[in-house]
């Protein structure tokens, strides 16, 4: 068994193969990489066989998002820790050993990410994890460093280790044995939103979940679905909806659900006055279905999470802002992390 096995998920992600595995190989301090390749149709797979042949290739018979295509991939790869590393990300040198380094010093700690910094702004957190994940009461996502549209510039202030509610996907390493008692990703979700629910569950177990300021990357983001597409703009909020369902207490689903769907309309509207129609029927389609789910749920069309988890339905505690993050955003111009009173 590997102490760490870095493992890139692949669809149709030949140029950033190319561009950045020998990044990885070159920075994976002899840990061994592999692709687990989701039925691509370019030719990555031939691509990766002819010019990396060091790479262990797993290669999937569907292609089932990036929930399926981990849950089916890491199967075959047997690891005390992994590391789910995005295809477009270039990795720094000494990026690892920081976050192994932090795994290895407390059993608890589940999971942990890095810096995500922008490929093409370096100076600036990249949209999908930044410095660390966060959330508020109604389970809308932010992070150290971005909040909605807001960037920050890296100027080292977020360069601590600190416990956060959630690591991203694009860069996390994970304790397999945590990972694989949690259930992994949930599939349904198909892609976005899922390692936040994922982290949830870890934490609604007794884990915790980290960010480590010594360590980053660079990513390019939305490589698979730009970021104003609404195929993607349905999914983070369809999941969003679903994980805040299936991990809240009991006593206050149903309210805050409520007031999540009253939030989304709002973001509807503001997408409508801006003329952005395709984004407006994303989510409203997203709400549609997931209330058509909700139904459903008896017959597990969403599986609660209530009986899985010994400390359960967490509410309060790292990484969780306990107001609206839409209301200290857009009402209070509340725009950095440092303006949030925890």
């Amino acid at each position: 068994m590997h102490l760490v096995a870095i493992a890139i998920l692949n669809y149709n992600g030949r140029n950033f193969l190319e561009k950045f595995l020998p990044f990885v190989l070159k920075h994976s301090e002899g840990h061994p990489v592999y692709v687990i390749d989701n039925l691509s149709t370019d030719n990555s797979v031939a691509f990766l066989e002819s010019s990396f042949p060091e790479v262990h290739l797993i290669q999937l018979d569907e292609n089932t998002g990036f929930t399926g295509g981990y849950n089916k991939g890491l199967q075959f790869i047997q690891s005390k820790y992994y590391v789910l590393l995005n295809s477009d990300i270039e990795v720094a040198p000494g990026w690892l050993p920081p976050l192994l380094e932090l795994m290895e010093s407390d059993k608890k700690i589940a999971a942990c990410q890095p810096k995500i910094l922008s490929y093409t702004n370096r100076q600036l957190f990249e949209h999908a994890g930044a410095a660390g994940g966060y959330i508020d009461r109604y389970g809308y996502p932010f992070c150290r460093g971005r909040i909605f549209d807001t960037v920050e510039e890296d100027k080292g202030q977020y360069d601590d280790n600190i416990e956060t509610f959630w690591a991203t996907g694009a860069c996390m390493m994970i304790d397999a044995k945590a990972f694989r008692d949690a259930g992994g990703f949930d599939d349904r979700f198909f892609a976005h939103m899922e390692e936040i629910d994922l982290c949830w569950r870890l934490k609604n177990r007794g884990y915790k979940v980290y960010a480590v300021g010594k360590s980053h990357v660079y990513h390019v983001g939305g490589g698979t679905l730009p970021t104003h597409s609404p195929r993607k703009t349905y999914l983070n909020f369809r999941n969003s909806l679903w994980m805040l369902f299936k991990n809240s207490s009991p006593k206050t689903r149903l309210k805050k659900i409520a007031v999540r769907i009253l939030l989304d309309c709002i973001a509807m509207l503001r997408f409508a006055i801006s003329g952005q129609w395709p984004l407006v029927k994303a989510v409203g389609s997203a709400i549609l279905d997931f209330l058509k789910s909700i139904v459903k749920y008896k017959n597990n069309s969403i599986k609660v999470e209530d009986s899985l988890s010994p400390v359960k339905n967490l509410e309060k505690g790292h990484g969780i802002f306990e107001g609206s993050i839409v209301m200290a955003y857009f009402m209070q111009s509340k725009k950095r992390f440092s303006a949030l009173k925890f």
